[in-house]
């Protein structure tokens, strides 16, 4: 009865279109980071490429081939980390790989969310996928399988210092194929043998190797920078059109966004961001005549601002992406001459670094946006706007402050988000006797990025909502995408008249934003 009901939550799930049905074949083809995006969430289905599963049972023959020869094989004939002098007689390897993720379920913090987690999971079949790993396809299938039920394993945060790889998090993966530990399945949290029962699925026996496989990887850090550069990349295309209505709202010069300025200092994202403010204005009220030759910085340089954000995702995008692909294993197997290579591709380097650069540019788009606020609230730069947005006129104005608490609110965030740029890389620390000498700290980093966008979300919620009680106090726009922004937030959240507590207003509108129902169309950055 209880799969019944499971099997009819998916069905139901996918009729709603929670649930996609297009298929990603893993291994195929090199992931984007809109495939994982769309696997973690559910709107695209995983399955495993027939190329994928031959190149895995390959290496995974041609390891078992090299253990019975008697080769040394890190993990495997030995102990792991600073324990490698150990020896690990063939009887007990097996043993050794089950006892090894045992061990790293020392995991704290809080747990990943499901898209988190199913990221997580994409990620580490993207890697196990090349078949270098030595790991047998059916070890692969049934991370697909349990990736396509969204039975997805609870995964604590923290744990990680990025190498060699994110070890105790991808434990608690590795767990759940052996029938330990516990999943989400559909909403709640479930034991582990509990859900393979309820899916028909016996709990694997892992071979020598296969528990380190699964564990030693960027796998967590990869996954949620991924997930990140994505929410990124639509924070970036809001706060240019958010720039737009500002500067219509205070009468602003648009030759600010004009092509002949960009196209002077030709950075691409720079130039792409003047190309979104300038079709955004598209409907928008004309103005007679600006309030002011020049903006304030927050609205003249919006471009060069939003711009570093939108280049920095650019560069991103290659370097994520290629982590994503490849193989973040140790050590892994080179099926043409079948050996097996000794290194350090499970550490996080690369994409530690993406996440502390794109720390940086997030928490500037937050301050940008936070002065936008602040323009539209100071009635000496806000071209006759009312003090602090105030939405009552006349005698009764005197007893309303309008968006007065809501500015030092987006303040109080801005400062937060920025105090946590600090370069996460800069904490380098010595662990495990000494062999983890020199370690990223990658995990944290991307934990800090999805901390800066929590907290830069929250001001674009704000300054959003101060964008269009600014409108509606001048006169909302009558068409184009200013328009079309305008509408979609007045549909759920009234214009402020009298006060009112306003949390829920913005909770209703970072909602709007992580259900993609703010009109943006799409960011487009390659």
């Amino acid at each position: 009865m209880t799969e019944m009901l499971d099997m009819r939550r998916m069905d139901e799930a996918r009729e709603a279109g929670g649930l996609g049905e297009e298929r990603v074949a893993i291994g195929e083809r090199p992931l984007r980071i809109e495939d994982l995006v769309g696997l973690a969430r559910g709107s695209l289905r995983p399955a495993l490429a027939k190329r994928a599963r031959e190149r895995m049972a390959r290496s995974a023959d041609i390891l078992a081939g090299l253990h019975d020869g008697g080769s040394d094989i890190y993990g495997v004939t030995t102990s792991v980390g600073g324990s490698v002098g150990t020896q690990v007689p063939r009887e007990h390897a097996a043993d050794f790989s089950l006892n090894l993720l045992r061990m790293h379920g020392v995991g704290s913090g809080r747990m990943l969310d499901d898209v988190e987690a199913a990221g997580v999971v994409t990620a580490r079949l993207a890697s196990l996928a090349n078949g270098l790993s030595g790991v047998r396809p059916e070890v692969a299938e049934r991370l697909v399988e349990l990736l396509d039920a969204r039975a997805l394993p609870r995964i604590p945060s923290q744990g990680s210092v990025g190498a060699s790889g994110d070890l105790t998090p991808l434990s608690y993966v590795a767990a759940v194929l052996v029938g330990e530990r516990e999943v989400s399945f559909r909403g709640e949290e479930v034991e582990a043998r509990a859900a393979l029962e309820i899916l028909r699925m016996k709990p694997l026996r892992l071979l020598p190797k296969e528990g380190l496989a699964l564990m030693n990887g960027t796998s967590m850090t990869t996954a949620l920078a991924c997930l990140s550069w994505y929410r990124a990349s639509r924070l970036a295309r809001l706060a240019a059109r958010l720039t737009a209505m500002t500067s219509v709202a205070i009468n602003g010069n648009a030759i600010h966004f004009d092509d002949r300025i960009h196209a002077a200092k030709p950075h691409p994202g720079q130039r792409q961001v003047a190309v979104w403010i300038r079709d955004d204005l598209r409907g928008a009220r004309p103005v007679p005549s600006p309030a002011h030759l020049q903006d304030r910085y927050s609205v003249r340089c919006a471009p060069q601002i939003i711009g570093v954000l939108v280049d920095a995702l650019a560069w991103a995008r290659t370097i994520l992406e290629t982590e994503l692909n490849g193989v973040s294993d140790n050590p892994i197997v080179d099926v043409e001459n079948e050996v097996v290579l000794h290194g350090g591709n499970f550490y996080g380097g690369h994409v530690g670094f993406v996440c502390d650069a794109l720390k940086t540019a997030v928490a500037n788009v937050a301050c940008l946006l936070d002065r936008q606020v602040m323009l539209l609230c100071n009635p000496a730069e806000n071209a006759g706007l009312p003090a602090d947005l105030v939405g009552v006129e006349g005698p009764e104005a005197c007893a309303h402050n309008g968006f007065k608490a809501a500015s030092i609110a987006a303040s109080s965030l801005t400062a937060e988000a920025m105090k946590e740029t600090m370069p996460a890389s800069a904490f380098s620390r010595s662990t495990e006797l000494h062999n983890q000498d020199k370690v990223p700290m990658a995990t944290t980093s991307a934990r800090d990025l999805i901390r800066i966008l929590d907290l830069s979300e929250k001001v674009a919620g704000i300054s959003l909502l101060a964008a269009c009680q600014a409108h509606d106090l001048r006169g909302a726009p009558d068409d184009g995408p200013l328009a079309e922004l305008h509408r979609a937030v007045r549909e759920r959240v009234p214009m402020l008249r009298e006060d009112r507590r306003m949390d829920r207003d913005h909770e209703i509108v970072i909602r709007m934003m992580h259900a993609e129902t703010i009109p943006l169309g799409d960011p487009g950055i390659a």
